[in-house]
């Protein structure tokens, strides 16, 4: 058994939850209460001093992991599914990952936040703008790769596209839509029809409607 500690919020647990789930492992999800600072936690510290989700933890093996990117490529490690089929296309996987992890994904992160769990008088404009900005020119980069391919790295779905999506199917507005990227957009239908894809909110515990 895998437990997986996270809350429906985070786009960087989705990674790790979708890739749990998409692989066939047993695996089960942990809530972290992060908007009340269960993160923050002394208790929590011991989990991950880090102060950060998804932390993976497999049971069988005695092992504790957290980063998403680690935990995807320790689940590769156990499966052997998601990656690329040749050496060339595992290091595709890992370049793509790393790209997500750097322009992508930390930037939409950091983003969704400041516009939608913040306070409105305390959203920083400027900041908001400068980082929209940012990201359009990652949207940029991974519309124009999708172009005239179903994933990012060879024939079948990986890690890559599983990281590369983990902000993109959220409903809080942060300057991203779909019908922008037509090459994005079809990526992520063809994503969200894979056996046993789930939004983020269906797939792990905590989202707005569990706060309301």
């Amino acid at each position: 058994m895998i437990k997986l500690y996270c809350f429906g919020e985070s786009g960087n647990a989705y990674k790790a939850a979708l890739t749990l789930e998409l692989s066939g492992l047993e695996w089960e999800p942990v809530y972290v209460d992060f908007f009340n600072g269960e993160a923050r936690s002394e208790e929590f510290a011991k989990i991950n001093a880090m102060g950060e989700v998804p932390v993976m933890i497999d049971t069988e093996h005695d092992y504790r992991l957290t980063q998403s990117g680690a935990i995807q490529d320790y689940i590769v490690h156990l499966t052997g599914k998601l990656t690329g089929a040749t050496p060339e296309e595992r290091r595709e996987v890992l370049r793509w990952t790393l790209w997500d992890n750097h322009k992508l994904s930390s930037q939409a992160g950091m983003l969704r936040f400041l516009m939608n769990f913040l306070a409105e008088d305390k959203r920083p404009a400027e900041v908001i703008a400068f980082t929209q900005g940012r990201l359009k020119n990652a949207y940029r980069v991974l519309n124009a790769a999708l172009e005239g391919r179903d994933w990012l790295v060879g024939r079948n779905v990986t890690i890559a596209d599983i990281s590369c999506c983990g902000y993109l199917y959220y409903p809080e507005p942060f300057g991203f839509d779909r019908s922008d990227w037509p090459n994005i957009d079809a990526w992520l239908t063809r994503l969200s029809a894979l056996p046993g894809w789930k939004h983020p909110y269906d797939l792990m515990p905590g989202s707005p409607a569990d706060r309301a």
